[in-house]
């Protein structure tokens, strides 16, 4: 608290008016941030041309919000506060249910997504997916930076659910981004 106090310029018992004590600011801080991020999401869901497109671009912003992150919050949060972290985790679960479901529903209507996929399941093994990508003890990061996970785990995943018409669609991502590299 001290820290944050002096960062903001202000006294402890200033930021104890607000908030009772640093649990509950804790709290604050990762909620407010987890809306923000569920707000850009659902600002690029609407803008997507298609459910591919959509995933990229969920990525690309994903990975602006984590290219700061010296420490891992996750691990920290659920160290220190796990009542909060597991709150965290089953809100993100909801979030991401209900996105890539829609994402999905999407995708099998216009003919991106093969007909035959099973929305429920695809939709809890991309959260578990993209949440086990962030385990540092199977994806160590001085062997994988979250930006390699994330996209081979994007990849790896439409690849498993793309028709053909979504392949001609996949195949310009991953030409663009052999010619980035």
């Amino acid at each position: 608290m001290d820290d944050i106090a002096n960062a903001m310029g202000i006294s402890k018992k200033t930021i104890y008016i607000h908030f009772s004590n640093k649990t509950k600011l804790v709290e604050a801080v990762t909620f407010t941030l987890f809306e923000n991020i569920c707000d850009g999401i659902d600002c690029i869901c609407e803008a997507a041309k298609n459910p591919i497109q959509e995933l990229y671009d969920i990525k690309m912003f994903v990975l602006q919000h984590l290219k700061n992150e010296q420490a891992s919050p996750i691990y920290q949060l659920k160290k220190y506060y796990p009542t909060i972290h597991d709150a965290l985790k089953s809100r993100q679960f909801e979030k991401m249910h209900e996105s890539v479901s829609e994402s999905l529903k999407k995708g099998i209507e216009t003919e991106v997504f093969r007909s035959n996929i099973d929305v429920e399941f695809i939709a809890r093994l991309y959260f578990n997916g993209m949440t086990g990508i962030k385990d540092e003890i199977i994806f160590p990061r001085e062997k994988f930076s979250m930006e390699y996970l994330i996209e081979n785990f994007l990849e790896y995943h439409l690849r498993a659910i793309v028709a053909e018409k979504g392949f001609e669609i996949l195949n310009q991502f991953i030409t663009k981004k052999s010619i980035i590299k």
